[in-house]
This record gives structure tokens, sequence and C-alpha cells, in this order.
């Protein structure tokens, strides 16, 4: 009997340690998995950043359409540089100015792409 009880003892050393490594593993995953909703919500984040900037660009543009196009774009530009996004293209179609804006994605990994928003603003018309 005891012979069967020191068998299974020398099989058991073996395994010395075993469960620090499963609970490394599982820290690891856990730590990749925030890493990954921290990137996703940061990339939502800058969306939202760019329709906001884009949006409030265009309508401060238009305002000026009737000076033409480069003064409705640099006032474009003022409003969106203060919302820390980039002015990419600005294009006064008739009264309506089309904005379009980019703002890096942030997040725990840098350079993961931008977010890009496109918004026009003019006259209403009936």
């Amino acid at each position: 009997m005891t012979r069967g009880a020191g068998s299974r003892v020398g099989r058991l050393r073996g395994d010395r340690g075993s469960a620090s490594i499963w609970l490394m593993a599982a820290g690891v995953v856990v730590v990749l998995l925030g890493l990954a909703v921290a990137q996703v919500g940061s990339a939502m984040v800058a969306r939202h950043q760019a329709a906001a900037a884009a949006d409030l660009g265009a309508l401060a543009g238009a305002r000026h359409a009737f000076s033409g196009e480069a003064a409705a774009c640099s006032y474009a530009a003022e409003l969106v540089g203060a919302n820390h996004a980039r002015l990419t293209a600005c294009v006064l179609e008739g009264l309506d100015l089309v904005v379009t804006v980019e703002v890096d994605a942030g997040g725990p990994v840098r350079g993961l792409g931008t977010a890009r928003a496109v918004a026009r603003a003019g006259p209403v018309r009936p």
C-alpha cells in the first residue's frame, strides 16, 4: 500500500508549478482582451470626434459662403482645428460647403488608422 502512494506522489511532482503558468496565461489573455476593448473604444471616440468636427466646420464655413471658397474654408479650418482634427478637403459647391475631416485613432496601439467624416452645410432649400 505504501508503494502505491509513493509512486503517486512521485507522479505529481512533475506537475508542480503548473498552476502558476496557467494563472499567468489567463492574466495575459485578460490584459490582451482589455487592450482590444480599449482600442475599439478609442476608434469609436475618434469617429465621433471626426463627425462633430466636420459638422461644426461645415456650419462655420457655410456662414461665410458669400465671401468665397477661401474665406469659407478658412473659417471651417479654424473650427476643425479647434476640435483637434485635420481638414483634408474643403469645397464650396454653390452655397453648400463640403468639408472632409480626419482624426487619428488613439488608444493603446497608435497608428492603426484614421477616422474620416464628411459634412455638408448650406442654406435650406424649399
